[in-house]
């Protein structure tokens, strides 16, 4: 029988989930404000952004061109990083303007871009009336604080560990470590849950027991978060 008497969530595909890649470009392009597109070829330019994984929290690429490796490895190290890469993957999605790379990826910082999950509210709510502590633990080059003001989600995590603040990146030991820290807990006793096999894993490697979830679009996974009270 698991003692958790804390837990370390993953954001996107854990918490929340972004919009999809065709809204998310409908947004970019209204902010862009400089280009009218018909919806066929607003369908293809999204197909291309999605093959390209240019959407940041959005679906990963086929393939990486290999002059951009360098900036997809390190891209949740930094800030610039982070903006520099994306913006790059979306200009080789052949953008009508390029200059939308950057609309887009400021889209993305938009908090009503962000949908949580049906169960997490609940969640964390239940574990704040419980007494459980918990922390968020992100690779991302941007800070995410706004999306969970905006949703009314602060008031229920302790604590963010975030991986361009940090300078170290899931599966890091060190940033688990350090949200362990932080709630002032052994690992072993640090539930931590998210939805890469890879990255969220490597909390595993502190003795912290992991629960993995599907990083399903928003209205297609309504409980999967509420089975981690089964587990305290």
């Amino acid at each position: 029988m698991l003692s958790i008497k804390g837990v370390m969530f993953d954001f996107s595909g854990t918490l929340l989930r972004i919009e999809p890649v065709e809204r998310w470009l409908r947004g970019g392009l209204e902010a862009h404000g400089r280009l009218v597109l018909k919806d066929s070829e607003i369908a293809a330019c999204a197909d291309r952004l999605a093959r390209m994984g240019a959407q940041p929290g959005g679906p990963t690429p086929h393939e990486v061109p290999a002059h951009l490796a360098d900036l997809w490895r390190d891209r949740d190290l930094t800030d610039d990083c982070h903006r520099a890469c994306f913006t790059a993957l979306a200009r080789e999605a052949r953008l009508p303007d390029p200059a939308l790379a950057d609309a887009l990826y400021e889209r993305t910082f938009r908090p009503e871009a962000w949908h949580p999950y049906p169960d997490t509210r609940d969640v964390l709510a239940a574990l704040r009336r419980r007494g459980v502590p918990t922390a968020v633990v992100s690779n991302i080059g941007w800070d995410l604080r706004p999306v969970f003001d905006f949703h009314d989600l602060t008031q229920y995590v302790d604590v963010f560990v975030l991986s361009y603040e940090t300078g170290a990146k899931k599966p890091d030991p060190r940033i688990f470590q350090l949200a362990c820290d932080s709630l002032g807990l052994p690992p072993d006793s640090v539930l931590m849950v998210g939805d890469d096999p890879e990255a969220d894993t490597g909390a595993a490697a502190l003795g912290c027991p992991v629960r993995l979830v599907e990083p399903l679009a928003a209205d297609a996974r309504p409980d999967a978060l509420t089975a981690v009270l089964d587990l305290l």
